[in-house]
């Protein structure tokens, strides 16, 4: 028996007119749930589940738009995308677009579910550049950016491993990407806090410090962002941290924040022994709490010796006057436990 079956038989009496109404708002449902969406290569969860209307398939804007490398700004019904080298400007309620400045006539119109907008994933994909396939067995939309998969952008060498229980209550989150992106487009949430602010991105991996405790509990990491050629990513794992009593730190710095430094000064202090030291320093200062990337960037990986003392020569093109900013990250041997500090100085 069908689920339009079940459900007029359950409204016998009532009036087939109703019934039918009732039952094709009911298979819709139930359609709009099984509607998969998959974006260069990664599933595609939506807070606001697919909805399919007029034969048309519509997902929430941001879900899309972002995910294609896209930035958003919606204002008074009117959505404004930018990205790829495309625009696209959509109204609420119309099927009048306008792509690249040349106006388009969609099918159905955007609309709004509770405070969702919603957007045909089809016209939207193909006017930001993407390819996009419907797999009619599987209810599975597919869309890659820029017409080559090869293109989409993963994360490897992820710490902690996907599905790894670690003993540090705050373990360095670090991982690499498959190919260059653009690390002013990244940002990395843990259980949806935003830590961009605190990590170290680069074209090639990033590295977040957890300033807190961790609870004992399963953690998820998300980092979104753009490959070099504009391509959007979105991709999330998990892991389990600890209850490990050791706590990383990261003492007796010098030179000591806020001094001066030249072009070339040696930066030393104390870490638990044998951790593993980052270095990240930049001719420029924090802007509201962002470590920014900049071309003149200096990295350093070292070791703490077995009294946990480190030292390096950082050698950066400080303009007089001007300022350095310094992020150090120490990362404990075995037990993953992470301590980051950040320093400014005046060149």
């Amino acid at each position: 028996m069908t689920i339009t079956q079940i459900f007029c038989r359950t409204r016998a009496g009532r009036g087939i007119a109703a019934c039918a109404v009732a039952c094709a708002f009911t298979v819709a449902t139930v359609l709009a749930q099984t509607v998969a969406v998959v974006v260069n290569g990664q599933p595609v969860q939506f807070d606001q589940p697919p909805v399919e209307r007029s034969g048309r398939v519509f997902v929430p804007l941001r879900g899309v738009f972002e995910r294609l490398g896209a930035s958003v700004v919606y204002d008074n019904g009117i959505v404004n995308a930018t990205g790829n080298g495309r625009t696209v400007q959509l109204r609420i309620g119309s099927t009048q677009a306008t792509v690249n400045g040349q106006p388009q006539t969609m099918d159905v119109a955007p609309f709004v579910v509770g405070s969702r907008t919603l957007v045909p994933i089809r016209f939207i994909s193909q006017s930001l550049g993407a390819n996009v396939d419907w797999n009619n067995s599987t209810n599975t939309v597919t869309i890659t950016s820029g017409g080559a998969a090869g293109q989409a952008i993963t994360l490897v060498n992820l710490a902690p491993a996907n599905g790894a229980v670690v003993a540090a209550k705050a373990p360095a989150v670090s991982g690499s990407f498959s190919s260059a992106v653009d690390p002013n487009s990244v940002h990395i949430t843990l259980d949806g806090r935003d830590v961009s602010s605190t990590t170290d991105i680069s074209p090639n991996n990033f590295l977040f410090s957890p300033p807190y405790a961790l609870t004992p509990q399963s953690h998820t990491v998300r980092v979104t962002g753009r490959g070099a050629s504009g391509v959007g990513f979105d991709q999330s794992w998990s892991f389990t941290s600890g209850t490990s009593v050791a706590t990383n730190y990261i003492n007796s710095v010098e030179p000591s924040n806020g001094n001066k430094v030249s072009s070339s000064f040696t930066l030393s202090g104390t870490t638990m022994p044998n951790s593993s030291v980052h270095i990240v320093a930049v001719p420029t200062q924090f802007i509201g709490g962002v470590f920014p990337v900049t071309s003149g960037t200096y990295v350093a990986d070292l070791k703490a010796d077995a009294s946990g003392h480190f030292s390096q020569t950082v050698s950066i093109n400080a303009t007089p006057g001007g300022s350095v900013a310094v992020r150090v990250t120490s990362v404990a041997p075995n037990s993953n436990e992470s301590k980051t500090i950040d320093l400014s100085y005046s060149s």
